[in-house]
This record gives C-alpha cells, sequence and structure tokens, in this order.
C-alpha cells in the first residue's frame, strides 16, 4: 500500500524551495561583490620604505600610511576599496570598478612635492608652507584653469614674494625638498608647471597657474589636498583589469557552468535514474546555497572563485554517486529498496567524509599560501565542500527518503538503473569468474607506461624548462580585446614597434582573434602603458579595452617558493590524514600515486609547453586534493573486504584487492566523469583566463583516475604482500 503523504510533502518541499529560490535569486545574485578580474579595476600591491633615515616600519606606520591611502582614494570617488597590511612592510589596495588605471595609480603614490624657486634654482619655498585641504580649482578671466593655495607661514610668504617681486618664481613637481639640481638622471619624471611673475607681495593666498587642462588642475589640487605620504612607495605588483574584459570573461565562465551543469544532470539522469533526478534537484539548490552563503560572508567573488564553483558542482555529486552506487550493489544483493537505501547510505558516509576531508586540506593550503585571485577559489572550494555534503548527504537522502519510504518504489529496481536480471550477481564476487579484468597481474606494465611518459617530461624539462609565465618570472603582461574586429600578430607587434616596445610573446584568443595577451620580459613603466593605451584607444575606440598584470622580481621569487610549499605541505596533510585513517602502507600507496600524479601533469606541461603560472598551481593542488579521492573509495573497500576474508598469501590477497577495484569501478569512473564535464565546459567555454587551469585540471583528473585504479592499489599489493610473505617466514621459522 503506498503512502501517498509521502509523496505530497516531496512535491511540496521542492516546490516550496524552488519558489523560494526563484523568487529571491536575483536579489542574491545582485548583491555578491565582484572581484576585479570581473568587474574590472586595480590593484596593487606596495612595499613601504620610511623617508626618514633609520626609521622603522612600524605597525602604526602602515596604518597611518593606510589612513593617508585612503584620503586619496576618496578622490576617486570608489565606493568600496579594500586596504591590506600584509606582513611587515606591505599594503594591497583593490579599487573595484575604477576605468582610468593609470589615475588612480598616480593618485595613489604620487608625492606633490612641489617646489617654488628663483631663477638661478635656489630652493625659496616647498610644498610644506601649503595649507592641507586649501587647494580650489579655479579659472581666471581667459577662462583658464589654475589652482588657488592657502599657505601656512604668512611671514615667509611675504619675504619669498617680497624678494621675488616682479621676478619669476618658477614652479616643479615631483622634487624632492632640498633638490638643487635638475638632471634628467637624478630625479625620475620632473614636471615643469609655470613660472609666473610675482606681481604683488603675498602672505596667505596665492596661485599655481601654467596648468593645461581642467584634469591636470583638479588632479594637482586632489594630490595637495590628500596630504603627503609618511613613506615612499615601491610598487611590487600591479594589476588592471578593463571593464570589458572582466564582464567578457564573467559571462564566458557563467555560460560555461550552465553547459558543465546541464551534462552532469543528464548524465545523472541518465545513469541513475529517479535517485540521479533528487541528485539534479538538490544540485540547484546547492548552487543557490553557495551564493547565498558567499552573500552573507560578504566575500568576493573572482574569476577562480567561478571556476571553483563550476567544479563544486561536478563534486556535489560525487556523495550522490558514492551513495548510489553502494544502494545499486545492495540491490543487486537481493536487499529490498528500503533495505538498498538504509544500509547504501549508511556504508557510504565514511568514505564521503574521508574523500571531502582530503580536498579541504588542499583548499587550506591554497588559501594560505595563494595570492587574493587563487584565495577567491580556495574560499570557494572550501564553501563548495561544505554545502555539498549538506545538499547531497542530507538533502538527497530526505529526499530520496521520502519517494522510497512512500512503498511506490518497491520491486522496481529500473528506477534505479538496476536491471532485473542482474539482482543475485553479486554473490559470485568471490569468485575468479566475476572478474571483468585482473587489475593486480599488469602491474608492471601500467607503472612502466606511466614511467615512460614522465621520463618524456623529465627530458623535455631538462632540455627545455618550464614555460614559466609571469608570476614566476617577472615582467608585464597586456591582454586587450577589441569587439568585433579580427586581431593579427603583425599588426600588433608594428603598433608596438612605433614606441619602441618589443614583446618576448604574443598569443591571440577569442572567436575570431579579437582578444590579445602580450607579454614582455621587462617590467613596463607607466609611461609606456599610458602611452599604448592611448594609441590603441585612438585606433579601435569605444571597442577597445586593456588590461594589465606586473610582477616584480621579488614578487615572483616569493609565489615560486609559495607554490612549491603548497605542493608539499597539500601532499603532505593529506598523507597523515590517509596514515591515520587506514595505515600506513595505504598511505605510501597513497604517496606514489599522488606523486604519479603531479608528475604526470608536469609532464604534459613540459611536453605541450604550456604556460605555468599561479592558476596551474591552483590545478595541481586541486587534483593533489581530488584524485586522492577515488584512490580513498578503493582502499575503503579494500579495508572493508578484509575484515570478513581470510588473506595467508599474495594470490588470496590480490583477488580481494582485484575484486575491490572492480566493486568500485563504476563510481570511481563516475566521480571522475561528472568532475571532468565541468573541467571541460571550463577549458572549451570559459575563455582564455583559465584555460591552463581547466587543460591542467583535466590532465590531472585523468591521471588521479588512472593512479587510483593502475597504480594505487597494486603498490599497496606489493607492500602487503611482502608482510604476509614475512609472516609466513617467522612461522615456519617457529615450528
Amino acid at each position: 500500500m503506498y503512502k501517498f503523504s509521502r509523496i505530497i510533502v516531496f512535491i511540496i518541499i521542492v516546490t516550496l524551495a524552488f519558489s523560494w529560490m526563484s523568487a529571491t535569486y536575483d536579489d542574491v545574485a545582485k548583491d555578491i561583490t565582484l572581484g576585479l578580474d570581473l568587474q574590472g579595476g586595480f590593484e596593487i600591491l606596495y612595499e613601504v620604505t620610511p623617508v626618514k633615515i633609520g626609521q622603522a616600519v612600524t605597525q602604526d606606520l602602515l596604518l597611518h600610511t593606510q589612513a593617508a591611502l585612503q584620503k586619496r582614494v576618496d578622490v576617486l570617488g570608489v565606493s568600496e576599496p579594500e586596504f591590506n597590511i600584509e606582513g611587515d612592510n606591505r599594503i594591497r589596495v583593490k579599487l573595484a570598478g575604477v576605468t582610468d588605471h593609470e589615475q588612480a595609480r598616480r593618485m595613489l603614490a604620487t608625492e606633490a612635492h612641489l617646489t617654488f624657486r628663483d631663477v638661478d634654482d635656489n630652493l625659496v619655498m616647498s610644498r610644506d608652507n601649503i595649507r592641507e585641504g586649501s587647494a580650489r580649482v579655479h579659472f581666471d578671466d581667459l577662462n583658464q584653469p589654475y589652482v588657488a593655495i592657502q599657505f601656512n607661514d604668512p611671514d615667509l610668504t611675504r619675504e619669498v614674494t617680497q624678494k621675488l617681486y616682479q621676478q619669476p618664481m618658477v614652479i616643479w613637481m615631483d622634487w624632492e625638498e632640498g633638490d638643487t639640481f635638475r638632471e634628467e638622471n637624478q630625479k625620475p619624471n620632473p614636471k615643469y608647471i609655470s613660472a609666473p611673475i610675482v606681481q604683488a607681495v603675498l602672505s596667505q593666498d596665492g596661485s599655481i597657474t601654467g596648468l593645461s587642462s581642467y584634469e591636470e588642475a583638479k588632479e594637482l589640487a586632489d594630490l595637495l589636498n590628500a596630504g603627503a605620504l609618511p613613506v615612499t612607495l615601491e610598487e611590487l605588483s600591479a594589476q588592471a583589469v578593463g571593464a570589458k574584459l572582466g564582464e567578457q570573461a564573467m559571462t564566458m565562465t557563467v555560460r560555461a557552468g550552465i553547459i558543465g551543469g546541464i551534462l552532469i544532470m543528464l548524465y545523472m539522469l541518465v545513469y541513475y535514474r529517479l535517485p540521479g533526478l533528487v541528485a539534479s534537484l538538490t544540485l540547484v539548490g546547492y548552487v543557490y546555497l553557495i551564493l547565498l552563503v558567499f552573500n552573507w560572508m560578504n566575500a568576493t567573488l573572482t574569476l577562480p572563485g567561478i571556476a571553483a564553483l563550476i567544479l563544486g558542482i561536478g563534486m556535489a555529486v560525487d556523495a550522490n554517486i558514492l551513495t548510489y552506487e553502494r544502494m545499486k550493489e545492495e540491490i543487486r544483493a537481493g536487499k529490498s529498496i528500503q533495505s538498498a537505501f538504509r544500509l547504501g547510505s549508511r556504508r557510504a558516509l565514511g568514505t564521503i567524509m574521508d574523500a571531502n576531508i582530503t580536498t579541504a586540506v588542499a583548499a587550506l593550503v591554497l588559501f594560505y599560501f595563494g595570492s587574493s585571485a587563487i584565495q577567491g577559489f580556495a574560499v570557494m572550494l572550501l564553501v563548495s565542500i561544505v554545502l555539498s555534503l549538506v545538499t547531497a548527504v542530507f538533502g538527497s537522502r530526505m529526499l530520496l527518503g521520502l519517494l522510497v519510504r512512500s512503498r511506490m518504489l518497491d520491486g522496481k529496481p529500473r528506477w534505479f538503473g538496476v536491471k532485473e536480471n542482474d539482482i543475485g550477481d553479486i554473490h559470485l564476487r568471490h569468485t575468479p569468474h566475476s572478474f571483468a579484468f585482473d587489475f593486480i597481474q599488469h602491474w608492471r606494465k601500467f607503472m612502466t607506461a606511466s614511467a615512460v611518459l614522465i621520463g618524456l617530461g623529465v627530458l623535455v624539462l631538462g632540455f627545455a624548462g618550464f614555460n614559466l609565465g609571469i608570476d614566476f618570472e617577472s615582467g608585464t603582461q597586456l591582454e586587450f580585446s577589441v569587439e568585433e574586429q579580427q586581431l593579427t600578430i603583425a599588426e600588433i607587434e608594428n603598433m608596438l614597434a612605433q614606441i619602441d616596445l618589443f614583446p618576448g610573446d604574443i598569443r591571440l584568443a577569442g572567436n575570431q582573434n579579437e582578444i590579445a595577451r602580450v607579454v614582455f620580459a621587462d617590467i613596463l613603466d607607466r609611461e609606456q602603458i599610458g602611452h599604448l593605451n592611448e594609441i590603441l584607444s585612438a585606433i579601435y575606440g569605444e571597442d577597445f579595452s586593456m588590461s594589465e598584470t606586473t610582477i616584480s622580481p621579488v614578487i615572483a621569487k616569493e609565489l615560486a617558493m609559495k607554490a612549491v610549499w603548497a605542493i608539499l605541505l597539500a601532499s603532505l596533510g593529506i598523507l597523515i590524514y590517509v596514515a591515520i585513517r587506514f595505515e600506513y602502507r595505504f598511505a605510501i600507496a597513497a604517496i606514489v600515486a599522488l606523486l604519479h600524479d603531479v608528475l604526470f601533469i608536469i609532464a604534459v606541461i613540459a611536453i605541450f609547453r604550456l604556460e605555468v603560472d599561479l592558476t596551474f598551481i591552483a590545478a595541481v593542488l586541486t587534483v593533489v586534493g581530488y584524485s586522492i579521492n577515488d584512490t580513498i573509495i578503493i582502499f575503503d573497500r579494500i579495508r572493508e573486504n578484509m575484515k570478513t576474508a581470510k588473506i595467508t598469501d599474495r594470490n588470496a590477497l590480490g583477488k580481494l584487492i582485484n575484486q575491490s577495484i572492480t566493486d568500485t569501478f563504476p563510481r570511481s569512473i563516475n566521480t571522475t566523469l561528472t568532475v571532468v564535464f565541468a573541467a571541460l565546459a571550463l577549458y572549451l567555454f570559459g575563455g582564455e583566463g583559465i584555460r591552463n587551469f581547466s587543460f591542467a585540471l583535466l590532465i590531472g583528473l585523468m591521471a588521479g583516475a588512472y593512479s587510483s585504479i593502475f597504480i594505487a592499489a597494486q603498490f599497496y599489493c606489493v607492500l602487503k604482500a611482502r608482510e604476509l610473505k614475512q609472516k609466513a617466514t617467522s612461522s615456519h621459522n617457529s615450528v
């Protein structure tokens, strides 16, 4: 007898949940803070150096500097600027939505060091005599802009102007107080303002004339009003993203996510039938909850963060797959639908927790060592793991449990993807005839194949080295796009040559080669970037958008060291967890599998000469955390089978491990496939910014699946067989 009340409850819960999500989705999505790479803007990292010799960089000095920068940013009208003190002497500034990147750069770090000099270049008065906050822009009778100022010391002003009465007073900007020379090679970017004739003896009010435009006068007034910085700022890295490029990246990545999500849901529906439908419903809720939690956290959504969300869609169904495969196994063993649901849910829980904890370890390491964008990826990955447990372990089980307990599905195994003819076959599992393939017998062949490919990659590395991006090499990378126009490498080279710029590499991207990425080994200065921006804007007009990333050698070296430490610590953390949860032989086998996966990715990257950057490291760490999942699934089944089997020799051990791999083979393939769908969608539709990441992830996922099935368990078999042999020898000797 059906219990229709449970079916009605199921329908009500699904209807209410989807109605609530539909009604509130726009508000949730609208309130999420977008990163610079999605909405455009400017980010810069400064190293702080005291002005006074012997002065130490203290926390108070950094806070004072941050306050001074805040005043300068207020002039730009940025609604929500971010200031972060990093380490002992660095400040990171993020200005989302800023379109004039060069103005922001000047306003942040330029000191309006005005000096007033006589015709013999003798200093007569400095900026210190200008009252802070007094500068105002006005227009004279000829409609020419000038900056009205007030002086702090009327006596000094009166003395100077009386001395220079009817003589020029030369005004320079960007000279340190006390300098008496104007050689170009001694001071960078000196700027002559004007040389007005002193027409009257002044005491309190004055003006700066000779300015070419209102914009120039306004910027000078703003700099004077912002006050002096208590330190000097050295630019270590900078990222400027054009608004159009950011919008384009977001559009392409969201489209990739939709395609990947649809593929995953279709696969779940076809393969798992009714449970697949439940998983698809909870997957929609999972995405909504991710956005909602990001809103509550006031976290910033970055391009890598969206990539992590899309990967999370693939990972979120893993818990469902582990549960559903276990249910199918119980149904084939002759259990009722209700018993299979109960046993499958309980027995899969430990494996689900183990698999997610290892990925969380990698995400935590990424957050600790990553830059701001990569930290966004790590945060999204961590949130995805937690919410996937909520939706898959609790949400899916609750909904599927309502349908199962309604008894509507009793005697209908096809609704779970099980053919009636398959029921009872599980009893043949401990006979050799049930093996579809002997995974243990050919272990040397598998390891040899991997060793050959890895060796080839190492050989290529020995001759050519890595193709390092500017994250690890330093330099400047420019990316610009033009709408509905096709770029060519020759055209770009000619434009750059006109201003004596010669890039090390030019790559085209986009459907019609409308995007160009230009890499310079040297760091371009602000004038070069500004000049290039002016030229390209004049040629392409409003359809043009440019982004810039600059990394100093200091930061490049630090990032390289952090990348190495991140991989090592993530691997170590995962291995310690495996050793605690299982035994040390499993941990050693996991080490071999992880080392195989990392070396495999490196080999492929080296052979195809793909660029190694921070997103590549993020992909490697994701693979390190995720590829161990399949290994844990197999290890968990080996451990479970060994509890009920008496293993005394290598032959029996090999059969047990072979059967364990065979039992878990469908779930190993399916958990990998769902994430591959997400990574493939990112690679094909996600845009140039995450193409290297998604490609490395695809290679790593395949390597991880291969090592879990063909390397890890086989290596454990070798180690365990030695133990059995030693026990047998010891027992024989004692007899």
